[in-house]
């Protein structure tokens, strides 16, 4: 559940990030526009929330680091092959 959600929430924040370059574009001659500085917004509000999953999924023990990758578990199941001497 904790991956799913961290997807979502980079999905958002690159969405974020787009929207609000497509908006600096469209509103480049009305000053008063203010779509961009909303899209910055939620995209640092969705940063943090995407910071605070990931430390969340560390100090849980739901996320680790590099040691559940699949080459890795493979690797520790595989009995050492040494040459004969």
């Amino acid at each position: 559940m904790l991956k799913i959600l961290i997807v979502v929430l980079l999905i958002g924040v690159i969405i974020s990030l787009f929207s609000g370059l497509v908006f600096l574009f469209k509103d480049a001659e009305k000053p008063d526009s203010r779509r961009t500085l909303h899209a910055l917004g939620i995209r640092i509000t969705l940063a943090t929330a995407l910071l605070l999953a990931v430390f969340y999924g560390f100090y849980t023990g739901q996320l680790r680091l590099g040691t559940n990758a699949p080459w890795h578990i493979e690797n520790a199941e595989a009995p050492s092959e040494t040459p004969p001497e």
